[in-house]
């Protein structure tokens, strides 16, 4: 039965039905010898077959119009270019699979979606960093240039030598940072969330700007429980915590002021820094967390405009979100809102 073509299987069933009316004529002759019931019986006969092979021919025609449809559907879902049509009756012979076609061209459609855009994102991402290697390779260049083509004092050699250090420092920088991007965008870092002191984090973010804040005399004040557990990545949360506060201290001025905040609410933990520097403006509150963005009048300070793009990235991976309240000349708050599950 599963090598049975249709046409053969018609063919049979015509060859069954067949047999069947000779042996029923056959007996209707041998048992009556009434040549009106004969034929009457030879009619009946006829009539069905009739309506048989009407039926047949119809459900053939029927089959091969919905298959010849159907191809046609899927080489459109191929070429992206239809949907199926929708069938609203569920009585239908071909309910279930025209249900199951739409469910297939959805999948197929999300898929394609999600294709563009990682292309377009994975684009995006090394236009970015072409654009940010190319200021500290051009600059090693033309020290290593200048090096070998001209005779100079050991001292200024030596000027050249850290002037490199710093541009290749600037590079190591940028690639650890892409590094951490991608792995976090790609999903190959999985945040590893545990019930832990909130404390313990925050203090190993505040260990990694204490001296630079020191350097510009920013004075540092922190106000957090130490009873406060909350289930967390430390390595992740405490980056993204250092992230917000290394830029407070590069845009605080000297003898300026850092608060850092922390309240339990009643389903999230609200962590607030403050910091007393030039402020931002409203029209660009929603833009400094893109990658790599920088405002046009601190290009001059350290840094590649992507901490707070991983600092938001880190805080809604755990399901919490980052508000910023801000105004020029009158310093920023962070709020980062992490959640207790």
């Amino acid at each position: 039965m599963n090598g049975l073509s249709a046409n053969r299987a018609c063919g049979i069933g015509a060859a069954f039905l067949g047999t069947i009316s000779l042996i029923a004529m056959i007996a209707a002759v041998l048992l009556t010898r009434n040549l009106i019931i004969v034929w009457l019986c030879l009619l009946y006969i006829v009539l069905v077959l009739t309506c048989v092979i009407l039926f047949v021919a119809f459900l053939r025609r029927k089959l091969v119009l919905f298959s010849d449809s159907l191809c046609r559907t899927i080489d459109d879902m191929l070429n992206g270019a239809a949907q199926p049509p929708q069938v609203c009756e569920e009585e239908s012979l071909f309910y279930k699979i025209n249900h199951r076609l739409l469910r297939l061209y959805e999948v197929m459609r999300e898929n394609q979606e999600s294709v563009a855009k990682d292309r377009a994102d994975l684009q995006e991402l090394i236009s970015d960093i072409s654009h940010q290697v190319k200021t500290p390779i051009a600059n090693l260049q033309m020290v290593n240039a200048t090096l070998l083509e001209q005779s100079m004092s050991e001292e200024k050699q030596q000027e050249f030598l850290y002037a490199s250090s710093g541009q290749l420092d600037k590079l190591d920088f940028l690639m650890q940072a892409m590094i951490k991007t991608s792995r976090l965008e790609t999903g190959v870092i999985s945040l590893d969330k545990k019930a832990q002191p909130l404390y313990d984090t925050l203090a190993a973010s505040l260990g990694g700007i204490l001296l630079n804040a020191e350097k510009k005399n920013i004075r540092v004040s922190v106000d957090c429980p130490p009873d406060i557990v909350l289930a967390h990545d430390r390595k992740w949360t405490s980056e993204a915590l250092f992230n917000i506060l290394d830029n407070a201290v590069k845009y605080t001025p000297e003898s300026g002021t850092i608060c850092v905040t922390v309240q339990s609410w009643e389903f999230y933990i609200k962590i607030d820094i403050t910091d007393s520097g030039k402020g931002i403006a409203e029209n660009r509150q929603g833009m400094i967390f893109k990658r790599f963005y920088r405002e046009e009048e601190v290009h001059d300070a350290p840094g590649i405009g992507i901490g707070l793009y991983l600092a938001r990235e880190i805080i809604t991976m755990q399901g919490g979100y980052i508000k910023v309240s801000s105004a020029v000349g009158y310093g920023s708050v962070f709020s980062i809102f992490l959640p207790y599950g």
